[in-house]
């Protein structure tokens, strides 16, 4: 499961403006505030593919000339393709861990402040929501003579869970360790354990799978490597990901460079 929400873009005025320094062709940018007709921007020289349709909106669009000197300096390659680096994206993401960790390749270019684990992992009741689970299996059938309908053992044989279950037991003992930690604040348990000593169950319990949320800054330089080789990855998140990126706008200057074989 992957839920990505509140983006916004910055930075096209000064990105242009950059783009431009090398040749000094300022006088050459043709973005700025449509006013429909030819008045300001002009509906012919916007970049869209299709019939402006934002005419006399008075919003800012990218122009034709603007647009075909970054398709042609992205396909060029990172280095002349640099100006995509101050493309700046800002971006909610929700996510289970075990996909932050290979989100967490993308160090360069990349700022995030997540909610944490390790100070809230106790502020509410654990549920089966907070867990991206849409591929556990749920067997009900656990005759070891059935073929088409594996199961689990654990211990002695006799008590038999599936996948799905496990996941049931494992949320279960979070929030029974979650009430003893909430009461072992207030003063030590009988057992003599420690609020901390409660708090290590829950860390150390708590499956990859656990989806936890990250307010991202990104580039335009950031997403077209991670559309490159994570655009047909096994994981669906990935694939949702990129197909987030084909939505933002002139996301051809981000996937331009993405023909070819990629890495699964």
């Amino acid at each position: 499961m992957i839920k990505i929400e509140n983006f916004e873009i910055m930075g096209w005025d000064h990105v242009i403006r950059g783009m431009r320094n090398p040749m000094n062709s300022w006088d050459k940018s043709d973005s700025g505030i449509c006013k429909g007709g030819n008045d300001g921007i002009g509906c012919e020289n916007c970049a869209v593919e299709v019939p402006c349709t934002h005419s006399y909106d008075h919003s800012w669009q990218l122009g034709k000339a603007d647009h075909e000197l970054m398709m042609k300096l992205a396909k060029a390659g990172s280095v002349h393709g640099k100006f995509r680096r101050m493309i700046v994206v800002y971006v909610d993401i929700t996510a289970p861990l075990y996909w932050w960790k290979e989100f967490d390749t993308y160090k360069v270019g990349t700022v995030a402040n997540s909610c944490s684990t390790m100070h809230k992992i106790h502020a509410k009741e654990f549920t089966l929501e907070d867990f991206s689970y849409e591929h556990l299996l749920n067997f009900t059938n656990h005759n070891k003579d059935e073929r088409l309908t594996p199961y689990i053992e654990l211990g002695c044989g006799e008590c038999r869970f599936s996948p799905y279950g496990v996941l049931e037991l494992t949320v279960d003992m979070l929030n029974i360790c979650r009430e003893r930690y909430l009461a072992a604040l207030k003063t030590e348990e009988e057992t003599g354990f420690s609020a901390k000593d409660i708090w290590w169950q829950m860390i150390q319990l708590l499956p990859s799978s656990y989806n936890q949320k990250r307010t991202v800054m990104l580039n335009y330089e950031v997403l077209s490597g991670v559309y490159i080789y994570r655009k047909n990855h096994k994981l669906d998140e990935w694939r949702e990901f990129c197909q987030w990126i084909e939505q933002l706008p002139y996301s051809e200057i981000i996937t331009c460079n993405a023909e070819g074989d990629e890495l699964k």
